[in-house]
């Protein structure tokens, strides 16, 4: 139980100063944003630059140890805490009355508030069962222990990162100074999740090591009620809206059978991209830092996450040139479209991915994975539907980065199934839903902000004067 405790104060700790971190970006910006936001993107700059940390200490030759990592996070939080006492004292004060306010649904009344507290009662009741399926199960999944745990419990035992090389350069090696496993270009910064959580146990734990993914879990339903609360939406739609996203069963799955890179890729990205769209309308320079920061992230969390960069860009073009953007875009995905062709023409190996010029989608496959098994609740219904009422403003200036980022995903989904060699994984129901997972949580997003608009535009057309029935013209 000591362990136990010990584990959850020193992630805490990273959760403490990357919530200071993002707290000071916006103490000095001219965007303001919630709580929620503030503390759910706090949790992913702080346990990424915990890495980062652990990367300069493995370089400068430094071992890791609770002291070597947790101090210099310590001293951070304090120093900023120090910075902006004055500020901190008044927060401080009134923090335990303003949350207890707010989980209770203060603001609310009526059936909205019963609402409200149901919600949090079932998503709080979510994450105590999810959290007892991590605490208790070992260390399960196939990739987690073939190729991103396998990095993290050498570095843990040796205290620093050494390389991880192919099979014939680990044969030609002349010593054992480098090491192998199923995918050894696979990035560092997940195995470093699990690595900080040994340091903190101090030992290797195959349950406890994974505590990090329910932090993610945690941080990430706090975050995405932070923004759709920024992009405009009351409080009970925006806890509806992070309630659809942790009922998602592919999500609760990635937490509760921890060790993969496919949650916190999906969490850094759907965050990045919305800090991205939010900064092009506030023009706020911690906007930028934010979605900067998380975009960064998903570059070294798994090797998808550079595609998906480039997936975002027809949207932030569309986002920031409202005129022009869209026009741009659709270039853009018409270029992209010559370029798969030939890409498959030729042969060409992709991030490991064998392009084919054989188009062989499996359709059945991805429509049972969508529609049919029990992976993603009524999600692609839901897309369908919103397709069917707002197909209007899925192009309005409001929408259509939204929409050009879906689609580019799926597009980019798409390409891998039918032309790469992704389609058998497709057939055998793995890969499939952990490749949209990257996307689902903002395919949530766009269906709100598409809906809304929807709304508006149906009240707007209910408002306007209707001329008076049962006149006819005079001879």
């Amino acid at each position: 139980m000591l362990d136990f405790i010990a584990l959850f104060i020193g992630l805490a700790l990273s959760w403490a100063f990357g919530t200071a971190t993002v707290a000071a970006a916006y103490s000095r910006s001219t965007s303001s944003a919630p709580g929620s936001w503030i503390a759910g993107c706090g949790w992913f700059v702080g346990i990424f630059a915990t890495t980062l940390l652990m990367r300069l200490l493995s370089i400068a030759g430094a071992s890791w140890s609770t002291t070597s990592i947790g101090a210099p996070l310590l001293v951070a939080v304090l120093a900023g805490l120090w910075i902006a006492r004055s500020g901190v004292r008044a927060r401080i004060g009134d923090f335990p009355r303003r949350t207890g306010a707010a989980l209770a649904g203060a603001h609310l009344r009526g059936w909205q508030r019963v609402a409200w507290r149901l919600l949090v009662g079932w998503i709080a009741l979510r994450f105590a069962l999810l959290l007892a399926e991590v605490w208790w199960l070992p260390l399960y999944p196939w990739d987690a222990w073939t190729q991103w745990s396998t990095k993290a419990r050498v570095w843990f035992e040796l205290g620093r990162i050494v390389p991880f090389v192919p099979i014939q350069e680990w044969l030609d090696a002349p010593s054992s100074s480098v090491y192998l496993d199923a995918a050894p270009h696979y990035p560092a910064t997940v195995p470093l999740f699990q690595v900080w959580a040994a340091v903190l146990v101090g030992r290797w734990d195959d349950a406890l090591v994974n505590l990090p993914w329910w932090f993610t879990g945690v941080a990430f339903c706090i975050a995405f009620y932070g923004a759709l609360r920024r992009l405009g939406f009351v409080p009970l739609l925006a806890l509806v809206g992070a309630g659809i996203v942790m009922s998602l069963p592919i999500l609760n799955v990635h937490i509760a059978l921890a060790g993969y890179a496919d949650l916190p890729l999906a969490a850094f990205f759907t965050l990045g991209a919305t800090s991205a769209f939010l900064a092009v309308r506030s023009r706020s320079l911690a906007d930028v830092a934010i979605a900067v920061v998380l975009l960064a992230a998903c570059v070294v969390i798994k090797n998808p996450g550079k595609v998906w960069l480039i997936v975002l860009v027809p949207a932030l073009v569309t986002a920031a040139l409202p005129r022009r953007g869209l026009q741009l875009a659709g270039a853009a995905f018409g270029a992209a479209a010559l370029a798969i062709l030939w890409l498959a023409r030729n042969g060409v190996n992709i991030l490991g991915y064998q392009l084919s010029p054989q188009f062989a989608m499996p359709w059945n496959a991805l429509f049972d994975a969508y529609f049919s098994f029990a992976n993603w609740n009524l999600l692609w219904y839901c897309a369908v539907a919103t397709v069917a009422l707002a197909w209007r403003q899925l192009l309005s200036r409001d929408v259509a980065p939204w929409t050009c980022l879906v689609a580019a995903g799926l597009m980019f989904l798409f390409v891998g199934f039918a032309f790469t060699n992704a389609g058998a994984w497709v057939e055998d129901q793995s890969t499939v839903n952990r490749a949209t997972l990257h996307l689902a949580p903002l395919v949530v997003v766009w269906m709100f902000v598409a809906l809304a608009a929807w709304r508006r535009a149906a009240s707007v057309s209910e408002a306007k004067p209707q001329p008076p029935g049962g006149l006819t013209r005079s001879a």
